[in-house]
């Protein structure tokens, strides 16, 4: 259901997709890093539209302050004057909630957008998708040795479209070799459909990651404690991921001591999300690891210089700096005032 929603975004964007794309050679890997360092540029007016949101709540808690100690418990009245004052002061109540929804919205768009290259960027039908995944995963044999043949021990229902474009690229088509005649005959025409449009130079889709076809942006890594015999270089998606985010939290959090020296420490938390990042990576299709990285560090560079030019300490100055020529200005013009009354009164 919800993937029927994120449609109305994601057909777009796939053109989007398909066009960066075409302008290198099909790679998937280039197409998603340009698309990522466009949608974050896009973004930027709202992250600095939630940043000044911030701020502005800052300005104003002293006021809210002490309409706290005014009201105490009186929650009616607490809750009347706090939209009184944010009327006079110009503050929206939901001024950093709009961004910050539009932001997860398209998250989880691009999300969908990742995980089904095919029918978003190729044009497939994804009727052909659904019905190889459920005549696959229905049949009577699949069984734990099928998932081991496929690939398929890590595959949902949302990464199968990655997970069929893998199986039909090894060997040109490893359903063929893998499953019994009479469920091959089930889904043969969704998979000619689908090797039809992945051989078209129109549609093919470059998934190696450098080149490298052990980086195959399709294929789930798979992590073993016996590191030295069953390493897998598709390793690097995750750990890049956990990386990048890494980079990213450590400046972030140096720019919010050095906007807010008072703020408590958030270690804990910046090591939670990249372990995070790290753990699902290595459940999920390389392509969405892939795009993690980039999101992390394209986006997070970008936050980060919103936050360094749109800071609390700059922000408020400059809130200031308007006050004071407001009251220059108010000053003048009675000044003005004064001075030709003063004048009619002489003449």
């Amino acid at each position: 259901m919800f993937q029927g929603l994120f449609n109305i975004i994601n057909i777009p964007l796939g053109y989007v997709m398909r066009f960066l794309a075409g302008i290198f050679n099909n790679d998937f890997a280039a197409a998603v890093a340009v698309f990522t360092l466009l949608i974050n540029v896009v973004l930027i007016p709202l992250s600095i539209k939630s940043q000044k949101s911030s701020v502005q709540q800052m300005r104003i808690k002293p006021k809210m302050d002490e309409l706290r100690k005014k009201y105490g418990d009186d929650r009616q009245k607490m809750a009347m004057a706090q939209q009184e004052l944010y009327q006079q002061e110009g503050v929206s109540m939901s001024g950093g909630c709009l961004p910050m929804l539009i932001r997860l919205a398209l998250m989880m768009s691009i999300y969908w957008l990742i995980m089904s290259p095919f029918t978003y960027m190729a044009g497939a039908d994804a009727k052909n998708i659904d019905n190889i995944y459920s005549k696959i995963t229905s049949a009577k044999e699949y069984n734990d040795e099928y998932k081991d043949a496929l690939g398929w021990d890590k595959v949902t229902i949302n990464n199968k479209e990655l997970a069929i474009i893998g199986n039909l690229r090894e060997d040109g088509n490893i359903f063929e070799e893998v499953l019994s005649p009479d469920l091959y005959a089930e889904i043969k025409p969704d998979v000619e459909k689908l090797i039809e449009i992945d051989n078209d130079n129109k549609t093919h889709i470059n998934f190696d990651l450098f080149g490298n076809k052990d980086l195959d942006l399709t294929k789930t890594p798979k992590f073993s404690f016996n590191i030295f015999k069953e390493a897998q270089l598709l390793w690097l998606i995750p750990i890049g991921a956990f990386l990048a985010q890494m980079l990213t939290s450590l400046i972030s959090t140096k720019i919010n001591k050095i906007n807010n020296p008072e703020a408590p420490s958030m270690m804990g938390m910046m090591l939670t999300m990249p372990l995070i990042s790290l753990f699902i990576g290595f459940g999920l299709p390389g392509g969405v690891g892939f795009y993690w990285i980039c999101s992390s560090l394209i986006g997070g560079l970008i936050q980060s210089g919103v936050q360094l030019w749109y800071g609390p300490n700059k922000m408020l100055a400059r809130e200031r700096s308007k006050e004071l020529l407001k009251q220059c200005d108010f000053e003048a013009k009675q000044l003005d005032k004064f001075n030709n009354t003063d004048s009619m009164i002489k003449d």
